[in-house]
């Protein structure tokens, strides 16, 4: 199989990454400002700004259209929809690319406000009595919830896939004679 060249790329991490070249064979490959994996945006900075603008206007252009398209405004309707077509673009990956800015974490707490705004007989109410009367969180609260999550599987051992251990801890002999225990078989070595 031959590789694109026009598709291969490398991004160098962080501010003071070495911007070394690197090639392909003979071919001297492009480096990149960003580059988008299994749809999350990264960016040499490691920064989070492009994927929050990216899914707020992915899902400001489907609440638009849900708003077009649909002519009921009841509650069960319109949070069927988000739930099924808004939802996911919010949560897809939200643990990888967690907004670390107060402008990007309330660019994506707008787009679920414009959404409750939409249901009628809450027009109303304020945003945090809209989220409770609907069943719903706020953004940190979602974050949180997944992070719980990930971290109850890892800790019942559902994540026990290969490659997946986040964590190992090396057998460590710190003298003659001293032992040191082996946290990944819980047996003891000596020195």
């Amino acid at each position: 199989m031959k590789f694109n060249m026009g598709k291969r790329r490398f991004l160098h991490l962080g501010k003071n990454s070495p911007k070394h070249q690197y090639r392909l064979a003979l071919d001297l490959l492009g480096s990149s400002a960003a580059e988008k994996d299994l749809g999350v945006l990264v960016d040499n900075k490691v920064c989070t700004s492009q994927q929050c603008a990216l899914v707020a206007k992915k899902v400001d252009v489907m609440l638009g259209c849900i708003k077009k398209s649909v002519a009921s405004r009841s509650r069960e309707v319109i949070l069927l929809l988000c739930s099924a077509l808004v939802r996911p673009h919010l949560e897809y990956c939200v643990q990888f690319w967690a907004p670390q800015f107060k402008e990007d974490k309330e660019l994506l707490e707008r787009v679920q406000w414009r959404a409750t705004k939409m249901m009628r007989g809450l027009e109303h109410l304020s945003y945090e009595e809209r989220l409770r009367e609907l069943g719903l969180f706020c953004l940190r609260k979602r974050i949180l919830r997944g992070d719980l999550i990930n971290t109850y599987k890892y800790l019942k051992g559902g994540c026990l896939e290969e490659g997946a251990r986040l964590f190992s801890v090396v057998p460590r002999v710190t003298g003659q004679g001293a032992t040191g225990t082996n946290w990944n078989t819980g047996s003891s070595v000596g020195a």
